[in-house]
């Protein structure tokens, strides 16, 4: 007996499995769209016009110079100084973003709910407060004549500190402000991820014999370690580009270039000296060098985050 197939049978399934493929990116489009128009596109063109000079100008041609652009900026002092002190910021940011507050989120987990409350509150108002608001009030505050904390030091008999004119301690004051701004949200975060651990894992300990801080040695920090990694790679990833505000409204880069960054460079030449060549060869050096850093960062918290369960 011969089986016949029906096609017009055949059709919806078709239609229904090409809809169910179709669905997630019609979903996505928006944000792909968001994503090419906004990161991608622009990276592109930062990649073609490094190869290029130009002053911005819309009458002016764009100049093409090939790897000259890289060349010059690779050997160049001030972009050498501007990486460096972008190490530095990450370096000092490091002990404000995470160490310390993984301390408070440790010191304060056994406060009332009352007060554990009013000091997260308190200690998360920086977080809310506009950058460029902090930085005015940073400025007053560490003002050479009248600011509030060289007013401090002068009843206590010491001499007032320049702490935005000396090149020595200039960028160290910026990497506390940036810090200030931070300490709240990663205490936040860290305090939350503290109190989702299990509690019956500290009872056992404790019931063993376990000390307070082998409780934080052995079982807290090993939990919190995917928070903690996730905040290290955020101040390796965006510390030195968070503190871009602060330089640009309390320093300028200065005294002596000593608080510049590479973040700042990129900007001040293409918006300062007119060099959209070598502005766009400095974002795409940074671009490379911190995608390296994420693709390792990203191994770490692979190879070392513990996981509950």
């Amino acid at each position: 007996m011969v089986q016949t197939f029906d096609i017009t049978n055949a059709m919806p399934g078709r239609a229904t499995a090409r809809r169910v493929v179709l669905q997630p990116w019609v979903y996505l489009a928006p944000t792909l769209a968001t994503l090419v128009v906004w990161i991608y596109w622009p990276l592109i063109e930062a990649l073609y016009l490094s190869f290029f000079q130009w002053n911005m100008l819309p009458t002016a041609t764009p100049r093409y110079v090939g790897l000259d652009n890289y060349a010059n900026l690779l050997t160049l002092p001030e972009m050498r100084r501007a990486a460096w002190n972008t190490v530095l910021y990450i370096l000092g940011l490091l002990p404000l973003s995470v160490v310390l507050p993984t301390a408070v989120a440790m010191l304060t987990q056994d406060l009332s709910a009352p007060f554990r409350n009013l000091y997260r509150s308190l200690i998360f108002i920086p977080m809310i407060i506009a950058p460029i608001v902090a930085a005015v009030l940073w400025r007053w505050l560490l003002n050479d004549d009248h600011g509030l904390v060289n007013a401090v030091l002068e009843t206590v008999g010491l001499s007032p500190v320049g702490f935005l004119k000396d090149p020595s301690i200039a960028l160290w004051t910026l990497v506390w402000i940036t810090g200030w701004k931070l300490i709240g949200f990663a205490t936040l975060l860290l305090s939350a991820a503290n109190g989702s651990i299990d509690p019956g894992y500290v009872e056992a300990a404790r019931m063993d014999g376990a000390t307070r801080w082998q409780v934080i040695r052995d079982i807290r920090l090993p939990l919190l370690s995917p928070t903690i990694l996730l905040l290290t790679m955020m101040t390796i990833l965006f510390g030195a580009q968070w503190s871009f505000v602060y330089i640009n409204a309390l320093t300028g880069g200065g005294p002596l270039q000593s608080t510049t960054n590479v973040f700042y460079l990129m900007w001040d030449y293409g918006f300062q000296s007119y060099s959209a060549g070598w502005s766009a060869t400095a974002g795409i050096l940074t671009f490379a060098g911190f995608g390296v850093i994420a693709v390792l960062c990203l191994w770490l918290m692979r190879r070392f985050a513990v996981h509950e369960g």
